[in-house]
């Protein structure tokens, strides 16, 4: 599936040790915007069109009307309605997708992970944004961050590590949770979109910034498969050889977004249905 495009909003400046790595995002990825909340901020104004993580967590009216958004882009975009849990995987994308980058991207950038529960973030796709209230996080002993208010530190790289896959899971659990029976997922099968996000997110914006080699091999060592729960699956790179003898790189998706149903003639690149001859054909296109 391909990234999310919201339309960007107009960032408030505030100086953070995520300020630099969420500044870099925005300007390698202007579709997403990242507002930093202070400890004397209001939470963001729902009448705007915010809407905080805690009420998607909680299913009901927010998640409706958040869904009612990717029922009504499906009909526009693809002329037919989708099934319920077609819509449901599609709206999980738009939000796990960018919400994971407010975590990967600092690691990757200066090796800082924010834990962000839900009550620290609020949506707004009319916005294209993402407003955030960041408290501790996790960096290393060598890290000029590390006197910061809200810092820890933790040993070494592999510790770092462990406290991203541990900061992602701690948001996305119970938006999962909500999520789940409109899906038609629950456990595995969730987790495994959960690893998807991280790994496509991340492949994603480090291709942008001209890094595409480095986080496919950080992506590799966070989510190598075995021993990364809850997440199913790892990050599941690999090369195919293309006509002229080049190499192609490809990955196995952990899950399936679902589009096949709205294109049955079509899957992603990286859809466990998409065979290694086709992923080569579309590949060197």
């Amino acid at each position: 599936m391909t990234p999310p495009l919201p339309r960007p909003a107009p960032a408030r400046a505030h100086r953070s040790p995520l300020t630099p790595a969420y500044a870099r995002l925005a300007e390698v990825y202007g579709h997403l915007t990242v507002t930093e909340l202070t400890a004397a901020d209001r939470d963001p104004d729902t009448a705007a069109g915010w809407t905080p993580a805690t009420e998607l967590a909680a299913g009901g009216a927010a998640l409706d009307a958040f869904l009612a958004r990717d029922d009504e882009q499906i009909l526009r975009d693809y002329g037919q309605p989708g099934r319920p849990d077609v819509v449901a995987t599609f709206g999980l994308h738009r939000y796990a997708w960018p919400v994971c980058l407010l975590m990967t991207i600092p690691w990757f950038l200066h090796r800082r992970v924010p834990r962000l529960p839900a009550p620290a973030v609020h949506v707004n796709r009319d916005a294209g944004g993402l407003a955030v209230r960041p408290g501790r996080f996790a960096c290393l002993p060598g890290d000029p961050a590390a006197g910061e208010p809200g810092a820890y530190t933790v040993p070494g790289e592999e510790a770092l590590r462990a406290e991203l896959r541990a900061a992602v899971a701690e948001h996305l659990t119970p938006v999962l949770a909500a999520f789940g029976p409109r899906t038609r997922r629950r456990g595995r099968a969730l987790w495994g979109m959960a690893t998807d996000e991280i790994v496509e997110g991340l492949w994603y914006i480090g291709s942008l910034l001209g890094e595409e080699e480095r986080a496919k091999a950080e992506a590799g060592l966070l989510l190598p498969g075995a021993g990364a729960a809850p997440y199913a699956g790892g990050a599941s790179f690999r090369t195919l050889t293309g006509p002229a003898g080049e190499d192609l790189v490809t990955r196995d998706r952990a899950s399936c977004c679902l589009y096949y149903t709205l294109r049955p003639e079509d899957t992603c690149v990286t859809c466990p249905r998409t065979c290694d001859a086709d992923r080569v054909a579309r590949l060197t296109r």
